[in-house]
């Protein structure tokens, strides 16, 4: 599992042309679920984000999490995070789950991230969306659940 975190000011998306999701100070993610991703994926990232210090204190040091805010989430699926660009100028998306089991993957990880008590709104797994958002910092974070995997 692949997900672009961004801290944001405000971020909402809208799925062929309908208001979706939208959340305030907090975290806009992509999400992207590639081929052998797990439950425990969803879980091991859910709970990184959550506990993830990169709110500002009031000394101005990366040292809140979320919750210490009181802190939202719009995620939005993402396959094309799974894109393979090594060879030519297409990407290939192969790597990219299927998207039944994507779909059902993104939704355990939106309701994992809401066990960790964040509040989370998403948009519409398989939709064209447009995102607008408000970058705050800007602080942008990949993170990849397949470093977790060895340790597993």
């Amino acid at each position: 599992m692949k997900i672009v975190i961004q801290r944001v000011l405000h971020a909402s998306v809208t799925a062929d042309g309908v208001p979706a999701g939208k959340c305030g100070h907090g975290l806009l993610l992509l999400v992207g679920v590639v081929q052998g991703d797990t439950e425990r994926d969803a879980e091991i990232l859910a709970a990184k984000i959550a506990k993830m210090r990169i709110f500002n204190d009031d000394a101005g040091k990366m040292n809140r999490s979320l919750p210490d805010v009181g802190g939202s989430v719009l995620a939005v699926s993402n396959f094309t995070l799974a894109a393979d660009i090594s060879h030519g100028n297409r990407p290939s998306f192969t790597d990219a789950e299927k998207p039944d089991a994507a779909d059902r993957l993104y939704e355990y990880f939106c309701a994992r991230l809401r066990a960790e008590g964040v509040p989370v709104e998403t948009g519409v797994f398989g939709a064209d969306m447009q995102i607008d958002m408000t970058a705050d910092g800007p602080i942008t974070i990949l993170a990849d659940s397949e470093i977790w995997k060895t340790e597993r």
